[in-house]
């Protein structure tokens, strides 16, 4: 049998070299989708503008909780809004949302911090409301930060190698910002509660509340010694921007009261306003939202507030009236959903 020539030998070595890269990157392109979405089988979250026009972003489950956090960790400290869309565009760019345990050289978290360049102990930064109580700590000493472009405010403070980077994520931040602060009504969902899930029940609801509502500025940084010469800076490890206006952390705790019934737990709302200053819809529907971002991990089954529901499992997962079918099962329960403008009622599944 006659030997190949030399030159088909050589396209059969390209054909395999080509099958193998191809096969190699699908493999990769794999492994990237799974590490960014949490698993094929891991239950969606949706944001939508409230002004119409299809724009939205979809995320998962453990990026909605730490959104969640950074977003009540900003308000807790009286930050504007568009803080909260600098914070959330920084982790976006820096972590994806997810509380990494690895980064480069020493970063760590949700906002890639350094533990040797001032930020805190590795524990600290690993810690979802330390490091965003600390990012806006920096963030608040950058003058005139909510005039600037966000790319600006936020290389201020992180001092990156790729300062135009968070750039891209400012529409993604933007409506998170909207629906996880509350000027955004009835516009985040999720799409169920996975079996995975273990902290469940009313009790893990309050714990959680505590959790990211509960700011304690003496265990927190926020209230540190902070000068030039500690080195707290960004990913890269240069000093934070300058200025010298600093929002103060909400002292104590501003954790919303919570009345539990049977599944039910049940946050009021004052009539005449909520924590700092801020209007009761807006407060309403940031608890409102929090309760849906945190829904796979608590096992929550039904969110109501101001006469709109939001239910797990539901194909498309809206926010409908309430009065469309949640009574029945929430006073099951042990409580009314949708009833009173001025609660916010959760409904866990055990």
């Amino acid at each position: 049998m006659p030997e190949p020539s030399p030159s088909r030998k050589r396209r059969g070595r390209l054909l395999r070299f080509g099958a193998a890269c191809v096969v190699l990157s699908a493999v990769a392109g794999y492994v990237v989708v799974q590490y960014v979405s949490g698993g094929a089988d891991a239950p969606g979250c949706r944001v939508v503008s409230a002004e119409g026009g299809g724009t939205t972003y979809e995320f998962t489950p453990e990026q909605a909780v730490n959104a969640a956090t950074i977003a009540v960790v900003g308000t807790n400290r009286g930050m504007p809004e568009r803080a909260v869309t600098i914070a959330l565009a920084t982790a976006l760019q820096e972590s994806a949302l997810r509380n990494l345990a690895h980064g480069d050289r020493d970063s760590l978290g949700l906002f890639q911090q350094r533990p040797s360049q001032g930020w805190g102990s590795e524990q600290e930064v690993t810690n979802p409301t330390y490091a965003a109580n600390i990012f806006y700590e920096h963030l608040a000493k950058v003058r005139g930060y909510t005039e600037l472009p966000l790319t600006v405010a936020a290389q201020r403070v992180q001092r990156s190698g790729y300062p135009e980077a968070y750039a891209k994520h400012e529409p993604d931040a933007t409506l998170l910002a909207a629906a996880l602060t509350g000027t955004s009504a009835a516009t985040l969902t999720c799409e169920g509660v996975p079996e995975s899930a273990t902290a469940t029940g009313p009790d893990a609801v309050r714990a959680a509340l505590t959790r990211d509502f509960a700011l304690d500025t003496a265990d927190a940084k926020g209230e540190k010694e902070s000068d030039d010469s500690k080195g707290s800076g960004g990913s890269d490890g240069s000093g934070s921007g300058s200025g010298d206006t600093e929002a103060s952390a909400t002292s104590g705790a501003d954790v919303p009261a919570a009345e539990t019934d049977g599944r039910v737990v049940t946050l009021p709302l004052s009539e005449d306003g909520s924590a700092g200053g801020r209007a009761v819809g807006e407060r309403g529907w940031q608890l409102a939202h929090w309760a849906v971002a945190n829904a796979s991990a608590l096992h929550i089954e039904r969110v109501s507030y101001a006469g709109r529901e939001w239910t797990a499992g539901n194909t498309d997962s809206k926010w409908r009236s309430a009065e469309a079918g949640g009574t029945e099962a929430a006073g099951a329960a042990g409580g009314t959903a949708g009833s009173g403008a001025n609660a916010v009622r959760i409904v866990t599944t055990r």
